[in-house]
């Protein structure tokens, strides 16, 4: 799989990076999406039903369930410190997955586990 090193320098590589305050919301559980999120710099809380259930950092993707055919946000998430994220649309997120094939394999298992840790807490 790909190190959080190689994750972040596909991330750099996408314009227009945004800074999340500690505390501000990315995006809220049952939102609609399209894009998924890459974390350059700090922490992100995911939580469901107002309970934190995880905390992802600097390397890791979240957000993927829009990418698979899941319509609306599943969990909440919340930066936990400032933090600075990348935005990839499909067709962004195609062009980095072309570029580096391995990067979509890592995506699937970042998105299968925090889907199988989450169905373990419902």
């Amino acid at each position: 799989m790909l190190s959080p090193v190689v994750t972040v320098s596909i991330f750099q590589k996408q314009s227009d990076p945004k800074v999340f305050s500690a505390g501000q919301v990315i995006f809220e559980e049952g939102q609609s999406g399209d894009e998924i999120y890459g974390i350059l710099e700090g922490e992100v809380d995911i939580l469901v039903n107002g309970k934190i259930v995880e905390t992802i950092e600097t390397g890791e993707v979240f957000g993927a369930g829009v990418l698979v055919g899941v319509k609306n946000r599943t969990y909440t998430a919340i930066a936990k410190v400032d933090t600075k994220l990348v935005f990839l649309n499909e067709e962004r997120f195609l062009f980095a997955v072309e570029q580096t094939p391995m990067f979509a394999l890592e995506v699937m298992k970042s998105y299968s586990e925090r889907l199988t840790r989450l169905q373990h807490l419902v």
